[in-house]
């Protein structure tokens, strides 16, 4: 699903809303969630789950061109864990015998 069929399934299930109303709720919202991450703050919306920010410390890697050692220095990543409505809402969408992962091992 991408942010524009977002809009358009929340402006189909609310009529009282148009289009650029429910544009501008959508785009409010992941800003809002976007400034509360940069500032290092963590975010929890019940029965999705929650997003926090995690550090990646700094490593040794490599160059993949020259074979040449690089430090790769700390990072701050954003994460999202699902709360536990999320992943038996998931879960109980996937018959047993329907696997995706496994179409490609075959």
């Amino acid at each position: 699903m991408t942010r524009s069929d977002l809009v358009a399934q929340l402006a189909e299930r609310f009529g009282q809303l148009t289009q650029r109303d429910t544009e501008f709720a959508v785009k409010t919202i992941l800003d809002a969630m976007s400034d509360a991450l940069a500032r290092g703050h963590r975010i929890e919306i019940r029965g999705f789950g929650s997003f926090s920010i995690n550090r990646r410390p700094p490593r040794m890697g490599r160059n993949p061109r020259s074979g040449e050692q690089v430090l790769i220095p700390e990072k701050l990543v954003p994460h999202f864990k699902p709360g536990k409505a999320l992943r038996e809402a998931v879960d109980a969408q996937l018959p047993a015998d329907d696997n995706p992962l496994d179409r490609n091992r075959a």
